[in-house]
């Protein structure tokens, strides 16, 4: 029988709800993390999308960004999306004075890369280590940042296979991180969440 982790999803900015339902559907138990109490009750965290720089201010005002800091360097699986890829990036393209992230992936990635809220769109992805990855994957993409490079450490599972922005990386990994420019918990599709509780378990 395969165990049932217990991933947070980071609750203090941002979209929570939609990555909680979609856990409980990938064979997860989600629950909300606001405190270092209930960070230190969880085997992963998610970092939903929302907005990077007010959601670094709130992790340092509620004294949780050396704490989730600590967390991935010990080995917590994280994974983020939109906003949360921007937070786990060791570098950031456009980043306001002063903005910090978590870190811990080696990539340089660029805030709202693909445009404002007005430039908002879906698109087929094909996503290494999904399940069925020969049938794409609906990203939707708001506000969206894209990798502009990974380094050797990280691998790059995603990138948009055709229209105006072809060629441009979206999804990367590195061994217990994962990141997603687009939104999987806006879709009815499990399976980018599949893949991170997978990565949880072997954790």
């Amino acid at each position: 029988m395969l165990s049932v982790p217990t991933i947070g999803v980071l609750a203090i900015q941002g979209g929570v709800r939609e990555h909680l339902l979609a856990l409980d559907i990938s064979g997860a138990r989600g629950t909300l993390v606001k405190t270092l109490g209930e960070l230190n009750g969880v085997d992963a965290l998610i970092i939903p999308g929302g907005e990077s720089s007010t959601m670094d201010k709130l992790a340092r005002t509620f004294e949780l960004m050396e704490p989730l800091r600590e967390a991935r360097a010990s080995g917590m699986p994280m994974f983020g999306s939109c906003a949360g890829m921007i937070m786990l990036a060791d570098r950031i393209v456009g980043a306001i004075e002063g903005q910090e992230s978590v870190g811990g992936l080696d990539i340089t990635v660029e805030r709202n890369a693909f445009g404002g809220q007005t430039q908002s769109f879906e698109t087929g992805i094909v996503i290494d280590g999904i399940r069925d990855p020969e049938h794409e994957f609906e990203g939707i993409f708001i506000r969206a940042p894209w990798v502009v490079a990974a380094g050797e450490s990280t691998e790059v599972i995603a990138k948009i296979s055709s229209g105006p922005h072809e060629g441009r990386i979206v999804g990367v990994r590195s061994d217990t991180l994962m990141a997603t420019s687009f939104h999987p918990e806006l879709t009815a599709d499990p399976r980018v969440h599949e893949l991170f509780v997978e990565m949880v378990r072997n954790s």
